[in-house]
């Protein structure tokens, strides 16, 4: 290819294209966006709609169902979920990734108003929220004070925190988590308003009629407008109290007599700790496409505002922030960066004795790195910890074609030529290999960049941000490496000690392995069958080895989820947690903890989180810490616990493992179908942690009403309905304003007189004639039990089984178990799905398997049409298996796990492969056309000379893998994952290249030397010598 000789002989044009490349690269590193991974849009649009007091059941068919059916005609939904519990319906639409956000919520909205008539009168108005992106906050800040109430608390942060932080750029929201919002609570005593012929529906009517919020208009004469307002609303808990409830005669009955008035919270069955101290939180979550490090940097610079203004005794601080393990993981990849390129460049001069020779590729390297952030910037890419691990893999590609071309220039010296001579000659002859390499490796990661999904959202920026430094590469290699080389290396004739002692050792290396190689090839045979086994042996090693989505990262937090027994209250939670605590402060990792008792609407689940000290602040990793906690915490009687690390990926929340049953059955026939999982699923070995996430024991009273003896009495079962609803409900009958601000007024019965059904007798309603009847003599109390809540998959009633996996078995190892399993246990009628993390394996887990064959396909496709040749292309790939072969033997043996890491490493592999056989078997067919050698001899000279390129670019990829394989800290599990499997795979691979690729090449190829002596193909030209 001679278009090269242009830019060695006009070497300023040479500098003037890669000084370009370096100018628009340095300017596109400071505009590329920084976060943790590509951008992912994952969302999810929760429907929740209250009916305070009402039944699981009751919400279920009238709030749940009817919603759920409008819902499910919205566009882009990958399922539906739903929860329906005492009092609350939540309803949660899973988009598909990458569905318009807004489109889904404008939707949504729509088919949740059509059905807005159809939910009971007392039923709120449902609430849509939409929340894109990672469920955890990107960061949580606690505030707690030992003086002020958690509801003062609150209230500050709803007036002061939380507007600050919304209006911080690129804040989706401040969400506060500890429900302690000012609420009046009007606190009724039965026994006092029977005494005094008040009923609770009687305070009801009272607190809407009297606590009114009136627009009364405008006073208007010729000349003056004068605003109105009436005092028919009231402000102050003392108004509240003189509110008249009654009148008899003279008598007035007020509030105070029948009720105890004061300012409280909306909710007393829930409470948040910080570090055992009751805390009020503030989960800070970025907008869709905002920079994580750039919105937590402003959060932290506003905090110091925040809190040089707190109230005296109150404390902030933020016991959670995701951004310093990303600033920390993408440290550490830099970190990877910089020790692989000067690892690299030190091997390139060992390989080539000669420090001049070594500044070629010295310059290429960091041109090409620098040129591929330019393209990332077009193609609208961020610096995030796949981009800078594809920058890291780069590293050995790019260096290749660079080592490849000074090689063969210095190769040209040595055979007596001048420098600039050698270069136009070395650099023609691997014009077409380098242009064949890199389109191959362009060729390996397109079909990635076009997969959908989670794990194609998550490569694509990995696989083009790749593709564009080896692009730049190969633009690099055909300008300036050539150029460089016919200025910086020696003339022939006078090597350095150092340099002849490399080339001593290169030739004796080359001598052994022809004397290999013709072994090899003459019992060709052997090799084959050798070639056979190791292909066969690939199935077995990929279904032996253990799968599982992503490795675990180390992100210096654990979550814990405790589940109490049904009856639990949140005084059993407060005295079992403090255990929790102390537990906690056994281990020497501890740093801080967050505990949220009550968690999700389930009064008996508390759900918290163990902090530590970033890696390197602390001896033991993440992993080391976990079995020491949880078996602290199994320790517990009170809890049944389960301690799990966070999700390494995006879109995922819970425990680790979530299979769903799901059935339009009953939910009892359910729930037996699911403890024959469970205890099946113990049994299997396969788990640690089982456990349903509802449970068929939750006790229920009945209160079976009298309807004969009702009407007698004159009372309307709304009368009964209401009275009650009024004393336990807890709804909110209207609202009052505080400073500007307006909050709940809720009636409700002293706790004191219904801490059993029994004693809900002793409430009193009024009949027809005015006498005040006791409830008991209207009603008798039957006891059962029910579902702790009513849950649904994708509109069918469903029980999901959570857990954890034993030690050492691994995602995919534990769902196979469990399908095993249901395929014996599930009855007709009943199926399973899965959801959380175990969702994203069962979708995603063997997506690249077929990416995998997809790369081979069009790299065959590619080489075919490059060498004109159908023949060529099978020979270079044939030494593909051999390298997976090489990999999949530590995957098999435990040192790691089939991931989507390990996938794109041995997807990876193929491109790096193919480039030894390349230069092989390209070399091989010059030769035979140029010095009409047969296929042996052409094959055996090939190899030996191409011997040391191939080992130089193959040490040089493996050396830069050794920070990979070294790593430590954030995100070095995954780093370490890749690493594993490129080094294994080429170092094995390449050995068995050299032997077997020329062994199938002997099989094979054409006899190019036979067909360059016929005519035809001397009038025909080069194109006919190498078509079949």
């Amino acid at each position: 290819m001679k278009f090269t000789d242009i830019y060695i002989q006009r070497p300023v044009l040479a500098s003037v294209v890669s000084l370009l490349i370096l100018v628009v690269g340095l300017r596109a590193i400071t505009s590329l966006d920084v976060r943790q991974y590509p951008e992912t849009r994952d969302t999810v649009i929760t429907v929740s709609t209250s009916y305070p007091g009402a039944s699981s059941e009751l919400v279920k068919g009238f709030i749940t169902t009817p919603l759920q059916q409008a819902i499910a005609e919205a566009q882009g939904i990958d399922y539906l979920s739903s929860t329906s519990r005492q009092g609350q319906s939540v309803i949660e639409a899973h988009m598909r990734l990458n569905y318009p956000p807004n489109d889904a919520v404008a939707e949504i909205q729509a088919k949740v108003a059509s059905r807005r008539n159809v939910l009971p009168e007392d039923a709120q108005d449902p609430v849509i929220t939409s929340q894109t992106g990672d469920r955890t906050a990107l960061m949580y800040m606690a505030f707690y004070s030992e003086e002020m109430r958690a509801s003062q608390i609150n209230d500050y942060l709803l007036r002061v925190v939380q507007p600050k932080l919304q209006a911080l750029p690129g804040v989706a929201k401040a969400e506060l988590i500890g429900n302690k919002t000012f609420a009046m609570r009007v606190w009724l005593d039965p026994r006092r308003m029977a005494a005094l012929d008040v009923t609770a529906q009687d305070v009801a009517d009272v607190l809407r009629a009297n606590n009114y919020l009136s627009g009364i208009g405008q006073a208007r004469s010729d000349y003056a407008v004068i605003d109105l307002s009436a005092t028919t609303d009231v402000a102050d808990v003392e108004d509240f109290r003189n509110l008249v409830v009654r009148s008899n005669g003279d008598t007035l009955v007020r509030l105070r007599d029948v009720a105890r008035a004061e300012l409280g919270a909306e909710d007393y069955d829930t409470a948040t700790w910080y570090k055992g101290k009751p805390a009020i939180f503030v989960g800070v979550s970025q907008a869709p496409g905002a920079n994580p490090l750039t919105v937590a940097k402003a959060v932290h610079k506003a905090l110091i505002d925040i809190r040089s203004q707190l109230p005296s005794g109150l404390e902030a601080h933020i016991p959670y922030d995701a951004s310093a393990f990303i600033q920390d993981s993408i440290d550490e990849v830099f970190t990877t960066l910089v020790e692989a390129v000067l690892i690299v460049l030190v091997v390139i001069f060992l390989s080539l004795g000669s420090m001049r020779a070594a500044i070629v590729p010295g310059v290429a390297v960091p041109l090409s790195l620098v040129g591929a952030a330019f393209l990332m910037l077009l193609l609208g890419y961020s610096i995030n910890l796949l981009t800078l691990l594809a920058m890291v893999l780069a590293i050995g590609l790019v260096v290749d074609d660079a080592i490849v071309v000074v090689e063969n220039v210095h190769r040209h010296i040595e055979m007596g030529k001048s420098r600039y001579q050698a270069a136009i000659d070395g650099a023609r002859e691997l014009g077409l290999p380098i242009i064949a390499m890199t389109t191959t490796l362009i060729a390996v990661y397109a079909p990635i960049g076009f997969m959908g999904g989670l794990v194609g959202t998550l490569f694509t920026e990995f696989a083009f941000s790749l593709a564009g430094a080896v692009l730049i590469s190969g633009v690099v290699a055909l300008t300036l490496s050539p150029m460089l080389s016919s200025k910086v290396l020696r003339p022939a004739g006078n090597p350095g000690r150092f340099e002849r002692g490399v080339e001593h050792f290169f030739d004796g290396l080359a001598g052994f392995y022809l004397r290999r190689l013709r072994g090899a090839l003459d019992y060709l045979p052997a090799t084959l069958l050798f070639a056979a086994a190791i292909l066969g042996s690939i199935y077995f090693m990929f279904v032996t080895s253990k799968a599982e989505l992503a490795p675990t990262e180390d992100q210096s937090i654990l979550f814990f989820q405790a589940v109490a027994p049904q009856t639990a209250s949140l005084e059993y939670n407060e005295a079992y947690t403090r255990e929790i605590i102390s537990a906690f402060e056994k281990v020497p990792e501890y740093h801080e903890s967050f505990l949220l008792l009550g968690f999700g609407g389930d009064d008996n689940v508390v759900f918290g989180g163990f902090k530590m000290q970033q890696p390197a602040w602390r001896a033991r990793s993440q992993m080391e810490v976990l079995p020491d906690v949880q078996g602290l915490l199994s320790q517990i009687a009170g809890f049944q616990l389960a301690v799990f690390p966070r999700p390494s990926l995006p879109g995922s929340s819970g425990l680790p493992f979530q299979f769903v049953v799901q059935s339009d059955a009953d939910f009892r026939e359910i729930d037996a179908v699911a403890d024959q999982l469970v205890g099946r699923g113990m049994g299997s070995g396969q788990f640690l942690f089982l456990r349903k996430s509802i449970e068929f024991s939750r006790p229920k009273a009945i209160l079976v009403i009298d309807r004969d003896r009702a009407a007698d009495l004159g009372i309307s079962m709304a009368d009964i309905g209401r009275n009650l609803a009024t004393l336990l409900g807890g709804n909110d009958v209207n609202r009052f304003s505080l400073e500007g601000r307006s909050y709940k007024v809720i009636p409700q019965a002293e706790r004191l007189f219904r801490l059993t059904p029994e004693m809900l007798g002793d409430f009193y309603l009024r009949s027809a004639s005015g006498d005040q009847v006791p409830l008991s003599s209207l009603v008798r109390i039957e006891h059962a039990v029910e579902p702790s809540k009513r849950t649904q998959f994708q509109q069918l009633n469903s029980v999901t089984i959570e857990g954890l996996m034993a030690p050492g078995v691994a995602e995919g190892q534990a769902m196979a178990a469990m399908e095993t399993i249901a395929g014996e246990v599930l009855p007709r009628g009943f199926t399973f799905d899965y959801t959380g993390a175990t969702r994203q394996f069962a979708q995603q887990g063997s997506a690249l398997v077929l990416t995998f064959f997809m790369s081979l396909l069009v790299i065959y496709l590619v080489l075919a049409a490059q060498f004109e040749s159908w023949r060529d292309p099978l020979i270079i790939l044939v030494s593909v298996p051999m390298s997976i072969a090489g990999a999949l033997a530590f995957l098999t043996l435990g040192f790691a796990t089939v991931n989507i890491y390990t996938q794109v490493g041995l997807i990876t592999l193929i491109g790096l492969i193919a480039k030894n056989g390349i230069l092989i078997v390209e070399f091989a067919n010059q030769l035979q056309i140029e010095e009409n050698l047969d296929r042996r001899a052409a094959i055996e000279r090939a190899s030996t000379i191409r011997l040391r390129p191939i080992l130089m670019t193959t040490v040089a990829m493996l050396v830069a893998m050794v920070p990979l394989l070294s790593a430590s800290g954030p995100g070095a599990v995954s780093r370490f994952h890749i690493g594993l499997v490129i080094t294994t795979g080429l170092g094995i691979g390449t050995l068995f290249t050299l032997f077997v690729v020329p062994a199938v090449y002997l099989l094979l190829a054409r006899d190019h030397h036979a067909v360059a002596k016929s005519p035809d193909a001397a009038t025909m030209g080069p194109a006919v010598t190498k078509g079949e």
